[in-house]
């Protein structure tokens, strides 16, 4: 384990795992976030962008007047893999390798700096675990998520369902986390929390 203090930051979907992130970046925390990476490992021209076009075909393919790079249609390939379990773990193993390169390649350029935050939604779900010296879970109620995620996302309740159970369940991710954020209450309640965790669990 690194002597380097490791803040794993995760949680469910839309349970609040970006506040926290924001809070912590904005009081000097490096902060990196798994969600760009993956974004970024789909960019136009990328080996995994091409594969999923491979797969796919017309059905995930944009086209922008700016260029003639055929981009993904994001939302397209939402549709099918929040539908279809096996295409998930398909593109699941085609981003998260991609994804833990860019992690290490952005820790060792972090290797002096005290205190890191990683900010990863699939933490337990990809493995990577290891990478942090300590958890923390952001939690709230399923009603919660479900909400956040129709007004947030514009999603159907049938939608916002799909992408919440394509996680482990929030109650498994708080038995394995070393600190449990509360999200359920009133906006940035947790603030305290975390900062009093900052402040006790600094080496």
């Amino acid at each position: 384990m690194p002597s380097q203090r490791r803040i794993g930051l995760t949680g469910g979907i839309a349970s609040g795992k970006s506040s926290v992130g924001r809070w912590l970046s904005n009081r000097g925390l490096p902060v990196l976030d798994a969600d760009r990476y993956a974004h970024d490992a789909l960019a136009p021209g990328s080996a995994a962008c091409q594969a999923v076009l491979e797969r796919y075909g017309p059905a995930v393919a944009a086209h922008t007047a700016q260029t003639d790079r055929v981009e993904l249609n994001r939302q397209a390939l939402a549709d099918i893999v929040f539908t279809d379990a096996v295409e998930r773990q398909w593109l699941e193993q085609l981003v998260h390798p991609v994804v833990r390169q860019a992690f290490n390649t952005a820790l060792h350029g972090l290797e002096q700096t005290p205190m890191v935050v990683l900010m990863i939604p699939l933490l337990y779900e990809s493995g990577l675990e290891g990478l942090c010296s300590e958890v923390w879970v952001v939690h709230c109620r399923r009603d919660q998520q479900q909400q956040r995620l129709i007004q947030r996302n514009g999603l159907s309740p049938q939608q916002a369902d799909q992408r919440i159970e394509a996680q482990w369940p929030l109650a498994r991710k708080c038995q394995l986390a070393d600190q449990v954020i509360d999200n359920s209450g009133k906006p940035d309640a947790w603030t305290t929390t975390v900062a009093s965790l900052l402040e006790r669990r600094s080496p």
